[in-house]
């Protein structure tokens, strides 16, 4: 190198460094943390590759055998680590296919062209870059709240929109943004699994249910009015939505470190109309007899009708958030994905078109099975409960309970699954410091979701619709995470006297 271009590259580096001296300090952090991650952070699939030998080691380093099996060919527990990995490897297929089709609905439903209109007026609404980013962020969060599947999608094709309206806008922060309700408020909403558990008997399995009872609610059941209901969680909530919208806005880059789509190689097409990816017209439309069936909506509103019969005796007599689960969510977004659509071969092109999203899905969530099945299947969990429970009193339970849903959370992001094994270890300590059994799902559920700031298990559909890599956002969710899940620790400390059993 010459002494000229030398001086060109340190005057670029200066140049460079005084840019980003330019930003706010949030947004200079974010900044150096996706610089972080988009050079050493694997993708989502070498995550879980590291992650399963991170848990091995970790059982190895704590007493768990390598190879074992139980005499009783019936329990699950007390395997070795290998041995509990192959268990768990299948364990996830029925929620795997799940997450498949809630991926694929949600699309569909996103996709569809009265919602697509709707996406497109709400990306009108911001103006400026740093807007744009925080606006994604409350969105998102909205719409996680209602139903975190659906936001997955339809937060991300908001992403892609008001970047198309905000070119200048950072197209990675954004990216992240669409992202933020999984990482925050998504399980004290309508479709949170430890909460819609343990309020249903069918969903809650007994073990959980006799804790429960040994706690003083004789019915074995914690109502949604005693969770996600009560005026602590709407609190603990909204103290965790502020912040995170706050958050936002701070830590968006100015135009200058900006990296739009446009510098990222992502083209950004119009939800429809001309150059639509999703909702133009059907210019050949039917050539013979057999095509009507498809552009007719004779069908599409059949089936609408048979499944709103079906849904209406399913409900009836029943509570509807405690007899609401993946199966029932599946099938509401189906019916409504068909009636948005209005014609079959609308609908077979958006479930086509939104296919490729669920790839990551069925790569990655069998491996997740076998990580899951190393720390349920072996004596992992029993003893990081103990530990907690060693290690707290009825003041810093709740906190410590959040700490700890959020590090296992890292490695079996599941929510329900998850809670299903700790429930009995954190429920019965809960029952013996005195605190209330409700506001510990609600404090679990908050450690949880800030968990998922941290890997990328519940990224990919949004990845996969931004076009985005994991390691091209997790910069900007571990800033968040670094605000938002201490924002959750201090409120679920300060509201504990407000809770105690």
């Amino acid at each position: 190198m010459t002494n000229r271009e030398r001086r060109v590259a340190d005057h670029g580096k200066h140049a460079k460094h005084d840019e980003l001296e330019a930003e706010g300090p949030l947004a200079r952090v974010a900044l150096r943390f996706t610089a972080f991650t988009e050079k050493w952070l694997p993708d989502a699939f070498g995550f879980v590759l590291v992650g399963t030998f991170v848990v091995l080691v970790f059982g190895l380093f704590t007493g768990e055998p390598l190879l074992k099996r139980p005499d009783d060919p019936a329990v699950s527990k007390g395997m070795g680590l290998i041995d509990a990995w192959g268990q768990g490897f299948w364990s996830l297929i029925t929620f795997t296919l799940q997450m498949a089709m809630i991926i694929i609905g949600g699309y569909a439903v996103a996709t569809s062209g009265p919602v697509a209109r709707l996406i497109a007026r709400l990306a009108r609404i911001p103006k400026t870059p740093r807007a744009a980013v925080a606006f994604v962020a409350a969105i998102a969060m909205v719409a996680s709240y209602l139903n975190w599947a659906f936001s997955l999608i339809f937060a991300a094709i908001l992403a892609r929109e008001v970047a198309r309206n905000v070119p200048k806008a950072d197209y990675r922060a954004l990216g992240a943004m669409a992202f933020l309700g999984l990482g925050t408020v998504w399980a004290q909403g309508l479709s949170g699994s430890a909460a819609l558990q343990v309020a249903s008997a069918s969903s809650s399995p007994e073990p959980v249910q006799e804790v429960i009872r040994e706690g003083g609610r004789a019915s074995g059941l914690i109502p949604l009015s005693d969770t996600i209901f009560t005026w602590q969680a709407l609190l603990a909530t909204f103290c965790v939505f502020v912040v995170g919208v706050g958050m936002a806005w701070l830590m968006a880059p100015g135009e200058t470190n900006s990296r739009t789509a446009t510098d990222l190689g992502i083209e950004l097409r119009p939800l429809f109309g001309r150059g639509s990816a999703y909702n133009g017209s059907n210019k050949e439309g039917p050539r013979r007899p057999g095509d009507w069936l498809e552009h007719s909506p004779v069908f599409s509103v059949l089936i609408v009708l048979l499944g709103v019969t079906y849904l209406v005796r399913y409900f009836a007599g029943k509570n509807f958030f405690n007899a609401l689960d993946l199966n029932t969510v599946n099938l509401i977004l189906f019916l409504l994905a068909m009636l948005l659509h209005w014609r079959p071969w609308r609908m077979a092109r958006a479930v086509r078109d939104g296919a490729p999203a669920v790839s990551g899905v069925l790569l990655q969530f069998p491996l997740y099975g076998g990580i899951f099945g190393m720390i349920a299947y072996t004596g992992i969990s029993a003893r990081l409960a103990g530990w907690l429970v060693q290690a707290s009193n009825q003041f810093f339970f709740p906190p410590l309970v959040a700490l700890y849903s959020c590090i296992l959370g890292v490695f079996v992001p599941s929510g329900g699954s998850k809670w299903v094994i700790e429930a009995p270890y954190v429920l019965d300590a809960a029952n013996q410091l005195k605190v209330d059994a409700g506001w510990m799902v609600v404090v679990y559920d908050l450690g949880e979701a800030s968990a998922n700031l941290l890997q990328p298990f519940w990224m990919l559909p949004t990845l996969a619709v931004l076009g985005l890599k994991a390691r091209d956002i997790m910069g900007y969710t571990f800033t968040m995470f670094l605000a938002c899940f201490p924002a959750a620790l201090i409120v679920v400390t300060l509201l504990a006297p407000h809770v105690t059993g």
